[in-house]
């Protein structure tokens, strides 16, 4: 059922605050906001107090329906105090994200035409290094005087007006703006079969603020009446540690990175034992993983969802069961979300025949408005068709399943998901030549899951020979983090195939002789740390001097690493560790330090 019934009123002319206010009225003493870590919480009179307080300051400094405000914050109370102010003064939110290059979020900011800029009241401008002549004001948990003292606030915007701006990786090397407004939120929320949230639910937070799911974790709490739990990365602590506050906070909702979602189940299966909905997107669910946690203690249930951030979030969830599994080859994506409609079609957007491969192109209203700035690129992908639905094409090649539901077969372009991130490799190509360094850049995507990682291939320019820490160097302060190939190969030549195009199966083949060299030691521990790290980056030798992210870890990987260690070893291993250590060796010393006696 609807979190909170729409009436008579259609979900096209709402705004997404006004459901948030209901609560307000309805349990204005119930907790909307807690910090797991500092133990800080928010009710919904006090979170609708700040954020009149910042809307009204907002407003002073000309905040006006349609203006583009930026956040400059990671998750935290203030954060979601920031997100309801822009929306109550009738302007729509733009999340930075704090380990972009500075010149991207400059050029994000540019592009919409930012003027106001909200932080955390202990948040520095600095830190987010942009341009000079913007605006900072702060959001803060202190409670608003009372509002009728407060000016009247713009609180009219809905429907088709924009909510916020979501940036998205794209092909001509020039990121994409999404621009989604109310009615799209709205539909996200009302009736949402997929994952009932209800009064009381406690909701997770993990999202990057940047990232939509984002959109589902604070939307469909606040407008349902639930407690958003800012939870730490799990990178921020111990696997067990993590799982421990999951339990201890009672969370009966969440949302995990598919990659994410598949560390745990390896790592600690029974993980979500308490959890009543757990969602899972962004990549191909591993039917392995699936099959680990619901063979343990599952939760209640286990989505996998689907969805563009041109979709709002999430457009299509099949509820994964053992019965559902059996018989089966990958997990589809399934059925339509509420107010949401699929359809597979041709190149001509013509309706394929059953069972054929077509382009999954989504409609209704949570469909967005285009991207910011991009009208060509917004007609290439947001497109009528003859019965006036406007859908939007998705690029995915998909089919439907003999029970009626839709199964993701690939792309139609170069577009692949790593670690919940939608990344165009053609933007990192780019970002590659641009640095100088390369005459030649071919970045692919190989593995899977959390194996997965980017191999960057180079023919380097006339007279010069980059290093891998070079090229990492060069190309981390033009494109985000997850941007930057973990591994690199400096080539000779560069393989042609028949058709005079760049020979890929040939460029991958040289990844698996890319290895490192073999484990040296007579140490136990030495051995153990290099094993491990062996068998979790997927690799045939590891030796005391390679560093776990050069040889293509991450955080998520570091999570996977630190907890067989700590088994292994007997002695508690943070990845942090893993992520910090110089080398294989380095981790052993920093372990030894800690721990002499046992080691």
């Amino acid at each position: 059922m609807a979190a909170v019934p729409l009436d008579s009123e259609p979900i096209t002319s709402r705004s997404a605050h006004d459901l948030v206010g209901t609560w307000v009225r309805r349990s204005p003493d119930a907790t909307a906001v807690r910090e797991a870590v500092t133990g800080r919480e928010m009710t919904y009179r006090e979170l609708w107090q700040a954020a009149t307080r910042l809307a009204t300051e907002l407003t002073r400094h000309g905040a006006r329906r349609g203006d583009i405000v930026a956040l400059a914050m990671e998750r935290s109370a203030e954060l979601i105090v920031g997100i309801l102010a822009i929306a109550r003064c009738g302007a729509a939110y733009l999340p930075l994200d704090v380990s972009n290059p500075a010149d991207r979020n400059t050029a994000l900011v540019t592009e919409a035409a930012v003027r106001l800029v909200v932080t955390a009241a202990d948040g520095e401008p600095a830190d987010w290094a942009l341009p000079a002549d913007l605006t900072w004001l702060r959001a803060t948990v202190a409670a608003a005087p009372a509002v009728s003292d407060q000016p009247t606030l713009d609180e009219q915007a809905g429907g088709d007006d924009p909510l916020y701006v979501a940036y998205t990786s794209g092909s001509t090397g020039r990121p994409k703006g999404v621009v989604v407004p109310h009615r799209a939120v709205v539909g996200l929320v009302d009736g949402a079969e997929y994952c009932p949230v209800a009064r009381g639910d406690r909701v997770v937070s993990l999202s990057n603020p940047a990232f939509d799911a984002t959109t589902f974790e604070v939307w469909s709490t606040l407008t349902a009446g639930g407690t958003l739990v800012v939870l730490p990365a799990v990178t921020d602590m111990t696997l067990d540690d993590w799982v421990d506050l999951l339990r201890a906070e009672a969370i009966t909702t969440m949302f995990l990175t598919t990659t994410l979602f598949h560390m745990v189940a390896r790592e600690r299966p029974a993980a979500f034992g308490t959890v009543r909905n757990l969602l899972v997107g962004g990549e191909q669910m591993q039917l392995a993983a699936a099959r680990a946690v619901l063979a343990a203690t599952p939760p209640r249930r286990l989505v996998n969802a689907y969805g563009p951030t041109e979709t709002t979030t999430f457009a299509a969830y099949h509820e994964v069961t053992a019965a559902n599994l059996v018989g089966v080859d990958r997990v589809p994506i399934g059925r339509a979300l509420q107010h949401t409609t699929l359809r597979l079609l041709d190149d001509q957007q013509r309706p394929v025949a059953e069972g054929a491969t077509g382009e999954l192109c989504i409609g209704g209203p949570k469909v967005a408005l285009g991207y910011l700035g991009q009208p060509e690129l917004t007609a290439q992908r947001f497109v009528r068709l003859p019965d006036g639905e406007m859908v939007y094409r998705s690029g995915d090649l998909a089919r439907l399943t003999p029970d009626g539901g839709v199964e993701l077969l690939g792309r139609y372009d170069r577009q692949v998901k790593l670690r919940g991130f939608r990344i165009e490799l053609e933007e990192i190509e780019r970002a590659i030549m641009a640095t100088g360094l390369a005459d030649v850049a071919i970045v692919e995507k190989v593995g899977d899951g959390p194996q997965a990682l980017l191999v960057g291939f180079v023919l380097p320019g006339a007279g010069s020979a980059p290093t891998p820490s070079q090229l990492s160097a060069a190309l981390v302060a033009r494109v985000p983090r997850y941007m930057v190939p973990a591994r690199w190969i400096v080539l000779e030549a560069l393989p042609v195939g028949q058709t005079g195009k760049a020979d890929r199966a040939a460029l991958l083949a040289l990844v698996a002789d890319d290895g490192p060299g073999g484990a040296e030691s007579g140490d136990p521990v030495l051995a153990g740390v290099t094993e491990t790290w062996r068998d979790v980056l997927n690799l045939s030798r590891v030796t005391r001097t390679d560093t776990f992210l050069d040889l293509g870890g991450n955080s998520i990987l570091a999570i996977q690493a630190a907890s067989r260690l700590t088994e292994r070893l007997g002695v508690e291993v943070e990845p942090h560790d893993v992520l910090l250590a110089t080398s294989a060796a380095d981790l052993v010393d920093r372990l030894r330090d800690r721990q002499p006696a046992t080691l």
